[in-house]
């Protein structure tokens, strides 16, 4: 039943990956946020454990995205090297940070987070293309807040760096690309970071290498990766807007769980 439980996450957020364009920790934190007590799993280590588990999880998810997006030319090779350097020390410093803080409470941040995300989809706010890239430092800058963000929160980032890519008036195709690859950084070195952060945690139940939980990535990585592509398929078929609101709703009451409000 508990490989069930972890399978069906995977499943979800393959499908939601590929049908929505969506994934990573949008999907997985929130999930894991309601399975993991159901399982009994230490309330202290609980966030921690599924932010940790969802940055191991987009390591897989973004190679494979990103060497599509590579093979089609689409990865912005030169503006990603202007990311890194700020991406890096940010993801490094928002597991530091995810270390220090108690797991309500990053429960709360998580789930501010998460009604915004199902405001924007809900609504379809994107802000239109105002201004061009801002110069190395801006975007070591921008990198630097992404990175925090991303790993403090276990996403990938996409639900910041492409909105910021579009702003600035980079094509969508580029920026949903080149947000792949820095999904795929911000994975490794967030997951490792977390692993090494961990690592000597009293409260660790049994099954978890520092704040990865090796049961839940196994079970959601394998059925992430391989449901996304029929995400993809029905895309075609289905009605993506409805989806997206009905998904919307989803995360609205799951962000409002995790601040306390529903108690389901």
């Amino acid at each position: 039943m508990i490989l069930l439980a972890y399978l069906a996450v995977g499943v979800a957020a393959g499908l939601i990956a590929g049908m929505l364009g969506l994934g990573g920790g949008v999907v997985i934190v929130p999930a894991l946020a309601l399975v993991f007590p159901l399982l009994g799993l230490p309330s202290p280590v609980l966030m921690h454990l599924a932010i940790g588990t969802s940055l191991a999880v987009i390591v897989p998810t973004s190679i494979s995205s990103t060497l599509a997006h590579y093979r089609r030319g689409a990865v912005d090779l030169p503006l990603l090297r202007l990311l890194l350097p700020g991406l890096v020390p940010g993801a490094l410093l928002g597991g530091w940070l995810a270390d220090r803080l108690p797991s309500a409470l990053l429960a709360r941040v998580f789930g501010v987070f998460v009604i915004g995300v199902a405001t924007q989809i809900f609504f379809n706010a994107t802000a239109p293309g105002r201004r061009p890239l801002p110069g190395q430092a801006g975007l070591l800058a921008t990198g630097m807040v992404i990175g925090t963000a991303s790993t403090l929160l276990g996403i990938g980032g996409g639900s910041l760096t492409v909105p910021f890519l579009n702003y600035c008036r980079v094509d969508m195709r580029r920026a949903v690309a080149t947000s792949s690859a820095c999904g795929l950084v911000l994975g490794m070195v967030g997951a490792a970071t977390f692993l090494w952060a961990g690592r000597d945690h009293p409260g660790l139940p049994p099954g978890a290498v520092g704040y990865l939980y090796l049961p839940a990535f196994v079970g959601i990585a394998l059925a992430s990766v391989l449901t996304a592509p029929y995400g993809a398929r029905l895309a075609h078929s289905l009605p993506v807007p409805t989806l997206k609101r009905a998904f919307a709703v989803f995360l609205m009451l799951a962000g409002l769980r995790m601040l306390g409000v529903l108690s389901f």
